[in-house]
This record gives C-alpha cells, sequence and structure tokens, in this order.
C-alpha cells in the first residue's frame, strides 16, 4: 500500500518479527484497513505523512483485514480502520475510526514519540484517551476544516452519544451516507440513540436511585436507571439493573426486561460480560 521507508505491509506471518520485536526498538502502529473502506482511504494517507515526516521515530504496519483476517480476529477488530499502538513488545490500545491528524499527533505525543531529528528520549507513557469534550472539540475542528468528510461526522455522533447530546447525534447519524450507515460502528450508535430515547422526561439517576431505595419493586425506575447507566457506558451496572428487572417480573410491560437485555447485548462490546448475562438470562427464562 505504501512505498514509504517506514511504512510497511504486516501478515500474520512476519507478524512476530516485523511488528514485535521491531516495536523493542520503535511503536508501530497497526493501521487496520481494506481497499473498500473509505475512511481508510483518509487515514492511510495522514499516517504516512506521518511517519515520513518522524523519519522513522515510528513505524506503521499495514494489514489488510480482507488478507489477514486472522491477526483482525486476534486484535478483535470489529471496525476499520482501527488502530493498534504497539511499544515494547506490549499492545498500549486501540483506537477505532479515522483520528483527524492533530489527534494523531496526540496519540505520538502519549507514547513518547518525537521526530527522529530529537534525540531525547520520551519515558513510556500509558495511552491515554481524550476526554469526551475534547474529542468534540477535536472532530468539530477537523470537520470544519473537512466538511466533506463524512467518517469525521460518524466519530463525532458517537463521541455526542458518549456525552449524552443525543438530538445533535442523532441529526447527524440520519444524515450519514450509505456507505457509512451500515458501519458495525453507526449500526451500535442508532443501537445507542434508541436507548437514549428512553430517557425523554425521565429523572435523573439520583432519584431513580432514590426511589429503588425506598422501594425495590419500582420496576419503571429500575429499567429506566438501568437505560441511563447503559447510555452513560456502564454496561455492566446496566445489565445488572436488567437482569434483576428480568427477576422480579418477567412479564411486566409485555416482557420488556427480557427484550431490554437483548437490545443491550448487540450494543455491549465486551463479549465475555455479555455471555456472563446471557447465560444469567437463560438461568431464569429456561
Amino acid at each position: 500500500m505504501s512505498a514509504q521507508p517506514h511504512v510497511f505491509n504486516a501478515t500474520t506471518d512476519t507478524f512476530e518479527a516485523e511488528v514485535l520485536q521491531q516495536s523493542l526498538q520503535v511503536p508501530v502502529i497497526v493501521d487496520f484497513w481494506a481497499s473498500w473502506c473509505e475512511p481508510c482511504k483518509t487515514l492511510g494517507p495522514i499516517l504516512d505523512k506521518l511517519a515520513a515526516e518522524y523519519h522513522g521515530a515510528f513505524k506503521v504496519a499495514k494489514v489488510d483485514v480482507d488478507q489477514e483476517q486472522q491477526l483482525a480476529a486476534m486484535f478483535q477488530v470489529r471496525s476499520i480502520p482501527t488502530l493498534v499502538v504497539v511499544k515494547d513488545g506490549q499492545v498500549l490500545g486501540a483506537i477505532p475510526g479515522a483520528l483527524p491528524e492533530g489527534e494523531l499527533r496526540k496519540v505520538l505525543e502519549q507514547i513518547g514519540v518525537q521526530p527522529a531529528a530529537n534525540e531525547e528520549e520520551a519515558e513510556p507513557e500509558e495511552l491515554t484517551p481524550l476526554s469526551p469534550a475534547e474529542q468534540i472539540a477535536e472532530l468539530r475542528k477537523g470537520i470544519a476544516a473537512e466538511p466533506d468528510k463524512d467518517e469525521l461526522k460518524l466519530d463525532l455522533a458517537l463521541a455526542l452519544l458518549r456525552s449524552g447530546e443525543v438530538e445533535e447525534a442523532g441529526g447527524l447519524l440520519e444524515n450519514l451516507p450509505a456507505n457509512l450507515a451500515t458501519d458495525d460502528r453507526a449500526v451500535n450508535a442508532h443501537a445507542r440513540l434508541a436507548f437514549a430515547a428512553q430517557l425523554k422526561g425521565a429523572p435523573d439517576p439520583a432519584a431513580l436511585e432514590q426511589a429503588l431505595a425506598a422501594d425495590e419493586g419500582d420496576l419503571r425506575a429500575r429499567h429506566l436507571l438501568g437505560v441511563h447507566k447503559l447510555v452513560a457506558g456502564d454496561a455492566e451496572g446496566a445489565l445488572a439493573q436488567f437482569i434483576e428487572l428480568l427477576r422480579r417480573d418477567r412479564a411486566w410491560e409485555d416482557g420488556l426486561a427480557k427484550k431490554t437485555l437483548i437490545d443491550a447485548f448487540r450494543v455491549i462490546e465486551d463479549e465475555d460480560l455479555v455471555g456472563t448475562y446471557r447465560r444469567k438470562m437463560s438461568a431464569l427464562l429456561f
């Protein structure tokens, strides 16, 4: 995909030698991409540009997910593009989505990468994501600079959903082009949006906690508290409320507890957690 000296194609057979071993000298950013992926066509050239600018201070390993399905499965790549950062033989983190150049530079800074002309060696640093507010601000800048890049609008919609800004997120999702509307992240976002819509006019979590403290059998409060937790990103807290709702009354609201659990399983990405609660649901139903 690139003839640059600091950018190379990685395969299952070469991954250990060319990525893991090489990461002992310089960090390696693994770019999971595919030829049909439009956001990948945006991200790839930015990575190539930075690799050239940094003169080998980090390497870029390109992995075609269609050709290297085993590698994609190993790193649990659910959507592309996804970047995986490897340093000192260890995976520091995975970053889904086509990040704008400014965010990529921040990622490089966080893992101690400086242009090769700067010989000062930075201390290794754990990869820490931007806060939701910082992500939104960066993405708004990216969209302002490149308003035709719809993949940035999808990234912004996801960031807005995490911050509870449901209305704007919904508008962005509805206006995505067809090629992005079926992206795994877009489908997940629509599912989260459906949960968020249930909270219109609902009490806040503190009020719902108080209602349950006063009456543990308040099923409406328990359901809404679970939805609040799911939208806020507390997957385990949400599932705990939904499974308790099912335990108390599986027939309530025409089987809403079972339906909500199934919908939540589609949204939550932690497969181990989902598996645990699927088993709990089965134990209650059968």
